[in-house]
């Protein structure tokens, strides 16, 4: 499911989102940029669990790289030894989340932190969300971390970030709704859905690929507790600062006029 819109209307400009959105478009250029140097840079700002687990231990590890040979390019093992951190290790569980690993994982994250960022930006305030979008990443890349300590594979990418944002998300608006494209067979259709219903779709998406992934072969290339781990925190601390009445009063939502799909009516906010 592709989210095209949400209901709720951002009281405030998401400064802070746009800043996040900003400075992980920056390091996505210089990855571009710099593209052979793109596999130094994730590596040396990417989160290794084991390099954080034991920074100081040398890591070498199996990688194919192409190689002209008479019968043409073929693939060849070798032996790499991959960098210390640029970093202290453990920062790192910071550092990674932004750089992405390609153009659809790159605009897929900014595009989802574009729809659900303004409005829980909205409820924390602009420096309160930009500490829980940081913390959001670490307690992702935290979760990825417990559940496989010893990968040598380079952890990137907002997604985990963003996913505590959606899961504050869920919680902070229960009655809001979202208009997503989803693809039925080889029909797309547009639906109009309660983002509680998106949201967990989505998890529990999540949540079946990571526990189907304990144990499985790493090459699959998404860091799936990362996701559970930090849609989990974002309800968990959206909860809390909602039960202690620190976040800032609700906006008025927007329902969708049912006459016409996207068209939409303000409507008095539901108590």
């Amino acid at each position: 499911m592709i989210p095209l819109r949400d209901n709720i209307p951002a009281r405030t400009f998401p400064f802070m989102n746009y800043a996040m959105i900003g400075i992980c478009s920056l390091v996505f250029v210089a990855q571009l940029s710099g593209v052979s140097e793109d596999e130094t840079l994730v590596e040396q700002y990417g989160m290794i669990p084991v390099r954080v687990l034991h920074p100081n231990q040398t890591i070498v590890v199996a990688v194919e790289r192409p190689v002209d040979t008479p019968r043409g390019v073929e693939l060849v093992q070798e032996e790499h030894t991959v960098p210390l951190a640029a970093v202290p290790a453990w920062l790192t569980m910071m550092t990674c989340i932004f750089l992405h690993g390609g153009w659809m994982h790159f605009l897929g994250n900014m595009w989802f932190l574009h729809i659900f960022g303004d409005n829980v930006e909205d409820r924390l305030g602009h420096v309160g969300y930009l500490i829980f979008y940081v913390a959001a990443g670490v307690l992702a890349s935290a979760a990825h971390l417990a559940t496989d300590p010893t990968s040598a594979i380079p952890t990137i990418g907002a997604s985990g970030a963003i996913a505590g944002v959606m899961g504050a998300y869920s919680c902070l608006y229960p009655h809001a709704r979202v208009l997503a494209i989803v693809p039925i067979v080889i029909i797309v259709q547009m639906f109009v859905l309660p983002a509680w219903v998106f949201l967990a779709v989505w998890f529990v998406f999540q949540l079946y690929q990571g526990v189907f992934s304990i144990g499985a072969v790493e090459a699959a290339g998404v860091a799936w507790w990362a996701h559970i781990g930090g849609f989990v925190s974002g309800v968990i601390v959206a909860f809390v600062l909602n039960k202690i009445h620190y976040l800032r009063p609700e906006v008025d939502e927007i329902r969708p006029h049912t006459d016409h799909v996207g068209a939409y009516r303000v409507y008095p906010r539901r108590h």
